[in-house]
Formats: C-alpha cells, structure tokens, sequence
C-alpha cells in the first residue's frame, strides 16, 4: 500500500486530481479485501476532502466501513469522526456515533450471544435510529439466543427481550398484529410448568385491552396464567387491580377468595380484602373476613393483621370490642408493643369518648362507664405488663415499658412521672464465664424492685440459718 499512496501523492503533486483519483482507484481493486488497508482509504478520503468533494469522501469513508473488520478500522473510525464533526450535519454526526456503537454491541453479542443486555442496547439504539426494519432484525436475531436451561434465573434478563419487542412494535412499529404475535410466541414458549413470569401475562393483558378492548381475552390469558401457577401473588395482586379499575367488585372478590384458597397464610391479602370490604361500606363482610383470618393456624405476618384488625374496629368507635381484641391477643403473645399500644388505646379512646359526650353523643360503650378516667386506664395497663414482664424475666422490655410509661404520663394532665422514674433500672457492667472459661463483659438491668426482694430474700435466709443453728445447740445440750 505504501507505494500505491507515494504514486497517488505524485500524480496529485503534478496537479492531475484524476490521474490521481484512478491511483486509488487501481489500489483498492489491486489490493481487494485480503491485502486491503485502511490508511489508502484515509489516504483517498484526505484527497477527496483537500478538492472540497465532501460527498467523495463521506462515500469512501462508509464504504471502507462496511467492509474492514473492526479490528482493521480504529484509525479509519477516528478519521470519519473527525470529518463528520468538520464537515457533515448534525444528522451525519448521529449516525457516525451510531456506527460506531453498533459495531460495539455487534462485537460484544459476537463474543457472548447470551449477553442479553448487551442485546437490549443494541435493540435500543436501533429503536432511537428510528430504522423499523434494523430494529426488528435485531430483536429477531437476540430472542433466537434462548436459554437452553429451564432455570428462572437464567431466563429473567431473557424474557425482557420478548417484552420491549413486543411494546416496540405496539408503539413505534403501530403493528398490533405483530405485537400480538410476539406476545404469544413468548408465552409458549416459556416452559410454565418449571415456572412462569407475572409481568409477561400482565402485560399482554393490558396490551389486549389497549389494543382492541377485549376484555374476555385478557381475563381469558390471565385465567389461563393463575391456573398454570396458582400460587403466583403478582398474578393475583395484577389481576385483582386490573378488575378494580373496571369497578368489577364482584369479580374482585372472587379474585380475592380464590388468592386466599391458594394461599390462606398471607397476612396482607386478608388486610387487602378486608379494606375493599370497608371501602365498599361493607362493615360486616369486613369485620368477618377479620375474624375468618385471625382464626388461621399459621400466619406469616400477625402483628399486620391484628393491628389492621385493631385499628378497624377503634375507628369505628367501638371501644368495647376494641378492648376486647386487644385481651384475645395479649392471650397469644407478650410482646411489650402490643401493651404499650393497649395503654395508648385507652388514652384515645377516653379522649374520643369525652369528644363524643361534650357533642352530646354519650353513649354507655365509651371507657368512662367502666374506669375513672383513661390516664387510669392505661396506668392499670401499664401495671399488668410491668408484673408480666418482671415473671417472665424480660429486663429489656421492661425497661421499654418503663419509658413509654414515663412518657405517658408526662403528657397526660395530672400523671406522675416521678413514681415511674423511681422504677427506672440501673445500668451495671457484668462478668460471665462463657463455655471455653474464658470471661466476657457485659451489661445488665438492675431494677429497684428486684434488689429490695433480693434483701428480703437475704433476710429469710439469714433467719432460716439462724433457727437451724440454734435448733443444732438445743441438741447437742
């Protein structure tokens, strides 16, 4: 090549541009593709640019593109970057930028076929090119790379291939016929029976209603997709919210039956249809679905659906049951919040009573038929769980306990803090032996309470040895 340049330069020295352009001309047929390199192609592309044949150039620079590998073409990349950024339009610097990337993604999907986001980018870039039919080749050619493997995880990035398709050809493309076709080619493609993927039927879903409005095809793809994998809860929770902006109810609550026979021990589904129930006015429907839950053996979170529960009811000013709930709970667990949530109920409830009675809608439920007041109320409250706590020998909670107690009565109107700060533990730094006889250092509660029934422990003790003792002189005399 080097003394095909040195003759074209000659010839252009001499002034004679066409002598010099059949130079190049007689380089690139001589040397063809094997022997071809990409410095006679910059080397003419500079001619072309130096006669102001801008046109020339641009076409010299693309052809060599097409056909020097990459790996050939770095220099010859640069230089039509540098053309384009000097001479070409706005548009011609895009498409440049865009070469440039495609042979980067074409690179990477050449080295890794399974590189799916490696193929998502690529889609991408064609989509912002705007060029259908190039964008459609791409997705082609990503989606054929399937995982040979029926695992999940190998199929997540995957079936995002199938999805941007299909929304590519709904939106750009305006090809519902093609978008639908993608969509079912993917949903047979999934081997259902190992596992499924709620966004896939979601979305051909609402594609059908978008589309064409037909409702009995998207309840039809999403029976079909609940009866593959009924215990898949987005296939539920999309469903379910699908028919709610339809304001179908009834279809709702047989959506919401048929989730909980899949999967009674859901907390937040039992909370989630019980609220539908109170949104509809249902108070009935809603205070049984409660009940029904409640009544489950095995629950995977029931601290949320008692205090769905709880809080259901207090608002809806019952305070007796309200009262009673919290009794049916603290019989199944001893946790210090639901006490101190107990305690804090007859506060409200005391307060919403005295609003009730100055409105003049007393009623005989409210706490101020059973207890003075609800600073006292709670004050009893907080009396049991301190005794509870203290059995159980949970000093942490109690020291909780103790400051929401103090808390408490620092904000109600004639409380007494003070009598609660006098309960308030030490806190001591310990030694333990540990089970390789080594010692660690720790630190522990030390409530009053307990020191004065250890010295009157201490006291019988002492007591008990001194009786022994004098009963042991009496003998021996």
């Amino acid at each position: 090549p080097r003394v095909w340049l040195k003759w074209a330069r000659f010839e252009e020295d001499r002034g004679d541009a066409e002598s010099a352009r059949r130079v190049f001309g007689l380089a690139i047929d001589r040397l063809g593709e094997s022997f071809m390199d990409q410095h006679v192609f910059i080397s003419f592309a500079r001619f072309e640019t130096r006669l102001r044949e801008y046109d020339r150039a641009r076409a010299i620079y693309r052809y060599a593109l097409e056909r020097l590998p990459r790996a050939k073409s770095h220099a010859l990349h640069t230089q039509y970057a540098a053309f384009e950024k000097q001479h070409g339009a706005a548009r011609d610097i895009e498409d440049v930028v865009a070469t440039k990337r495609r042979l980067h993604y074409e690179a990477l999907v050449r080295a890794n076929p399974a590189d799916y986001d490696a193929w998502l980018d690529y889609a991408a870039l064609e989509e912002e090119a705007g060029d259908v039919e190039r964008t459609r080749d791409v997705y082609e050619r990503a989606i054929a790379e399937y995982p040979g493997v029926a695992e999940k995880r190998l199929w997540r990035r995957y079936i995002y291939l199938w999805l941007y398709y299909a929304l590519f050809e709904e939106t750009r493309a305006q090809d519902v016929g093609r978008a639908r076709a993608v969509y079912v080619a993917c949903i047979e493609l999934v081997p259902h029976a190992e596992f499924t993927f709620a966004k896939l039927w979601l979305q051909y879903a609402w594609f059908e209603i978008r589309s064409s409005g037909d409702l009995r095809a998207a309840r039809r793809a999403l029976g079909r997709a609940i009866g593959q994998s009924p215990a898949k809860d987005k296939l539920f929770r999309g469903y379910i919210e699908l028919e709610l902006e339809l304001r179908e109810f009834d279809r709702v609550r047989t959506l919401y039956a048929k989730f909980l026979e899949a999967n009674p021990t859901s907390c937040s589904t039992w909370v989630e249809f019980a609220r539908l129930e109170a949104a509809l006015g249902e108070a009935d429907r809603c205070l049984a679905l409660f009940e029904l839950a409640v009544e489950q053996p095995t629950l995977d979170m029931p601290e949320l659906l008692w205090k769905a529960y709880i809080d259901f009811v207090f608002d809806s000013g019952d305070f007796q049951k309200t009262r009673a709930l919290y009794e049916r709970l603290l019989a199944m667990t001893d946790h210090v919040k639901v006490w101190i949530s107990f305690a804090r109920f007859e506060l409200l409830a005391a307060a919403a009573s005295d609003e009730s009675a100055g409105a003049g809608e007393g009623s005989e439920n409210s706490p101020g038929g059973r207890i003075a007041s609800g600073a006292e109320a709670a004050r009893a409250v907080y009396e049991r769980a301190y005794a509870r706590m203290k059995a159980l020998g949970l000093k942490e909670e109690r020291l909780v306990l103790l400051e929401a107690w103090r808390d408490s009565e620092q904000d109600a109107a004639g409380g007494d803090p003070a009598a609660v700060e006098k309960r308030m533990p030490k806190r001591v730094r310990k030694r333990r032996e540990l089970d390789d006889g080594s010692l660690e250092e720790y630190f522990d509660y030390v409530f009053p309470d307990d020191e004065e029934q250890g010295s009157r422990f201490k006291l019988l003790a002492k007591a008990h040895m001194w009786k022994q003792q004098k009963q042991e002189q009496q003998e021996q005399q």
